[in-house]
């Protein structure tokens, strides 16, 4: 009798869990809306000498996209906007900044580029 219980008490938390990620996923769930920062890009000092775009793989919320914005814009002389839904990240340059710094910082943010 206690195993019926114990087993109906897992069946319904996977069904609260399996509800809450399925939201998650699409973009739907309270970390996705709430508490997102208001996002306005990074103003360059110089002129814009190159533009390139990136895409990015991990990101699950547009909470994901702006950690991954704000670990590229803290690098000077580049400014990004990354779009959630494209998994995509806009970069601008102002001055000579290699690919490699901007994979490293989007790896530090916790996700990854995926190759061309």
């Amino acid at each position: 009798m206690v195993d019926a219980f114990i087993l109906l008490a897992v069946i319904v938390l996977m069904i609260f869990a399996v509800k809450g990620s399925i939201k998650h996923f699409k973009g739907e769930s309270p970390c996705c809306q709430r508490g997102e920062p208001e996002q306005s890009a990074k103003k360059l000092d110089g002129v814009i000498i190159k533009e390139k775009d990136f895409k990015i793989a991990g990101m699950r919320c547009a909470n994901c996209a702006y950690r991954v914005e704000k670990a590229i814009n803290r690098i000077d002389g580049v400014s990004s906007r990354v779009d959630f839904p494209s998994g995509t990240a806009h970069v601008s340059y102002s001055s000579l900044v290699d690919d490699d710094s901007i994979i490293e910082a989007v790896r530090s943010s916790g996700y990854d580029v995926k190759k061309a």
